[in-house]
């Protein structure tokens, strides 16, 4: 019988006293990912103070809902929150447990609340767990009771009356820099875009931002308006019942768009509600239209949004971004696609601009394949592999780990390429040579692709044509030089990939890769700086005697230097969309063909150094 050969290395010690059991106070804080996602110092809207604040709203939204409190105070100053409600308040002998004891908690009751985002009884457990000061007060009936916290722990307590002061609950926290730095920071604009969200969900509710009123009337009407601003092809379509509520229309963008929601809470993922939202539509337009379309064709440029709610979600995580309900989904098709035909019947006008939208798209992609087909052909005349492309071994899609560190740089020149190609990793890294300015396509149709014979094959190379999910590479990384030129490359592809194909940006594929603009050195030591603020420390370090160097672009680094730019070292900077609406805007603007205005913005702007 043979036996197992033992690592390398092994610990032989594994035994009883190995085994911990955390206290739920130490489970948020040791594993904190898995209450709030990725930590982050609030620079981004997905960082986790911002479901701190999320959890601590969503408790005054649940007393909106159920009839209770139509004002919500919400006030922040740097990382200090203070949120006041006028719902019926924490029952005041229940105060500290439902902040601080884990699956405590009224959302467990049906009659208290029929449709709360909070289920599992940690939210604001975890915020008080996660906070360096957390205090809570409640009001009910002339009464109050309250309680202080320290990282979790209670530091003090308090009951009493509460003259002429009305019903509701506050809660003030702060996020431990412990966990998420000195610098964490609430950005008024992400918190402002959050906000939106809650007064387009629950029409009537009145938030008061540090004094400034929030409130929607339309609900997701407005949240689409907001977003299609000048791109709608007709007037949204707007449905709401006690259950449902949806909002659609049509742009000329090249992507679908939609906003999900479930009781209230933004789910980015989807789920099944998504799934049923994109089926019922389809199934509505085709029986108002009489024909059998094409779900590509009807969801071309849509912009939707749905938002339903359940007394019981299943969400795939604490973050609740992706609904798991499957059985809910053959009725939810069944309610779309009633509300959206009913929508079609009662607007004529709409239903006629939005069939003919479909007929176009239907047209274009019919017509598309055609030049698909001359592109594909003259491709294969010309070599079956891309020519600009030099392949790394692995990819993305590969099962081997390697694959999720892929990439490929788009590099500027043969020049550029030739540094990459000398000093690049052959396994996980890829180049693919631009060969001069890449053609501007902010207000061009998708057909450019196939007739631009660069683009066609950065498409062919990416493998995107069909699907950004079969995008090859982790990352896509522009590597072009950091002058003039360079930059104006680099915004030609950002507009390229923002303009047909969005979602990979949106999932965080595309970088910039950042060279040094200096080079700083003396006998003993060599420091490549990226600022000049870099490369004044570096002549403060060396002293006397540096020869300092410019780099005018990558080509002029030699490879045994610019390994040291794509290696481990390496400094990436994402391409990142906080706000999808602002794409088509932003775009039109800085690269469409509105000279004049942006010449007098860059006029107005326009920052001139006095020299002495």
């Amino acid at each position: 019988m043979s036996k197992t050969k033992k690592p390398a290395g092994a610990s032989h010690n594994y035994d009883e006293d190995k085994i911990k059991t955390l206290s739920s106070l130490e489970h948020i804080r040791k594993r904190t990912g898995m209450y709030i996602g990725r930590i982050g110092s609030g620079a981004q809207y997905d960082d986790g103070i911002y479901i701190l604040l999320k959890e601590v709203i969503d408790n005054s939204i649940d007393e909106f809902i159920m009839g209770y409190g139509d004002r919500v105070e919400l006030t922040v100053d740097g990382a200090d929150v203070r949120v006041r409600d006028f719902g019926r308040g924490i029952p005041l002998g229940k105060v500290i447990d439902c902040v601080s004891r884990i699956n405590t908690g009224a959302k467990y009751n049906d009659e208290v609340f029929q449709f709360s985002v909070g289920l599992n009884g940690v939210g604001t457990k975890a915020v008080n767990a996660l906070s360096d000061e957390f205090f809570v007060r409640s009001t009910r009936e002339g009464k109050f009771a309250e309680a202080e916290f320290k990282q979790g722990i209670l530091n003090g307590e308090k009951k009493g009356k509460a003259k002429d002061e009305p019903n509701g609950t506050e809660t003030c926290f702060r996020p431990d820099p412990e966990i998420f730095g000195e610098g964490v920071t609430f950005v008024d604009e992400l918190v402002r875009r959050r906000l939106r969200f809650y007064t387009y969900l629950n029409a009537g509710l009145t938030i008061e931002y540090n004094g400034e009123p929030y409130v929607s009337e339309g609900g997701l009407l407005d949240l689409i308006k907001e977003d299609v601003d000048r791109d709608a092809a007709y007037e949204p379509l707007h449905h709401r019942s006690k259950t449902l509520e949806l909002a659609l229309t049509h742009t000329t963008r090249f992507s679908e768009s939609y906003y999900s929601f479930v009781n209230g809470q933004f789910t980015t993922d989807g789920g099944t509600h998504l799934s049923a939202f994109r089926e019922g539509v389809l199934k509505a337009v085709n029986e108002v239209a009489k024909k059998k379309y094409e779900g590509e064709d009807v969801r071309d440029g849509i912009v939707g949004a749905i938002a339903i709610r359940l007394q019981e979600p299943v969400f795939e995580s604490q973050t609740k971004n992706k609904l798991g309900n499957t059985e809910i989904r053959s009725q939810l098709v069944a309610d779309v696609r009633e509300a959206v035909a009913d929508l079609l019947h009662r607007h004529p006008d709409r239903a006629e601009k939005l069939i003919a939208k479909v007929e176009e798209t239907q047209k274009i992609r019919r017509e598309l394949q055609a030049v698909k087909k001359l592109a594909r052909e003259k491709a294969r005349a010309t070599s079956i592999r891309v020519p600009q492309l030099k392949d790394c071994k692995y990819h993305r899609k590969d099962k081997n780990a390697k694959g999720k560190e892929s990439m490929i740089f788009l590099a500027e020149g043969a020049s550029a390429a030739g540094s990459i190609v000398s000093s690049r990793d052959v396994h996980t890294q890829a180049i693919f040579t631009l060969k001069g300015k890449p053609l501007n396509v902010c207000d061009l149709n998708r057909d450019a692709i196939y007739k631009n014979d660069e683009l066609y094959n950065l498409m062919r190379a990416l493998d995107i044509e069909s699907d950004v999910e079969n995008l090859r590479y982790q990352k896509v990384v522009l590597a072009t030089d950091a002058d003039v030129d360079g930059l104006h490359i680099r915004n030609l592809l950002i507009t390229f990939f923002l303009r047909f194909f969005e979602p990979m940006v949106v999932a965080g594929h595309l970088h910039v890769l950042e060279t040094p603009l200096f080079r700083v050195r003396n006998k003993k030591k060599t420091i490549y700086c990226y600022s000049d603020d870099e490369r004044a420390a570096a002549i403060k370090e060396l002293g006397r005697g540096t020869e300092i160097t410019r780099f005018k672009g990558l080509g002029e680094i030699s490879p045994s230097e610019f390994r040291n730019f794509i290696g481990k070292d390496m400094r990436l900077s994402p391409v990142e969309v906080d706000d999808r609406s602002q794409v088509p805007k932003l775009l039109r603007f800085y690269m469409g063909k509105n000279t004049p205005e942006r010449r007098g913005y860059i006029m107005d702007h326009l920052v001139v150094e006095e020299t002495a």
